[in-house]
């Protein structure tokens, strides 16, 4: 008698994990008026000293074609994007932290565009996020045929040489 009262618990508790969490409302929120009307300072990043301007900034980026193991390496600004063969690569942004900042990371927020098979200009977004060198395997581009990654973010911080 325990026992299937023991393995009915036991049911239960196992029915209510397989169930999804119900989904929170969206809460929508005003700014107040007050703090609508508050100028943020611009002040450009070299002038802060906190490093190079993103404009600055120039990425590599890895693009391999599987099909005929040919690699690029495209260096590229936030802002830029280019087209190799099937392949658009979007660059938004490029970081690696600081020379006194562990564990070393560098990364790249990029999207990958690939031309739909049979198409003249139909593209089809397959990634879109960071990809980290140090950490390739917290982000990946999932694509049969290509696959990209990042191997660099030129920028310079202060006091470095």
């Amino acid at each position: 008698m325990a026992r299937t009262g023991l393995l009915l618990g036991a049911a239960l508790v196992l029915g209510a994990c397989s169930q999804d969490p119900p989904e929170p409302e969206a809460v929508s929120t005003e700014i107040p008026e007050e703090l609508q009307r508050v100028e943020l300072p611009e002040v450009a990043a070299a002038e802060a000293g906190i490093g190079t301007p993103l404009e600055e900034r120039v990425a590599t980026i890895g693009l391999l074609n599987k099909r005929n193991n040919e690699t690029q390496d495209l260096e590229m600004r936030p802002g830029e994007q280019k087209r190799v063969g099937d392949v658009i690569i979007s660059l938004a942004s490029c970081e690696r932290t600081a020379p006194w900042e562990m564990p070393q990371e560098t990364g790249a927020f990029v999207q990958v565009l690939v031309r739909e098979r049979g198409s003249q200009n139909e593209f089809n977004r397959v990634f879109s996020g960071w990809l980290f060198k140090n950490s390739p395997s917290l982000n990946v581009v999932e694509h049969p045929i290509y696959d990209v990654w990042v191997k660099g973010c030129a920028m310079e911080f202060p006091g470095e040489e």
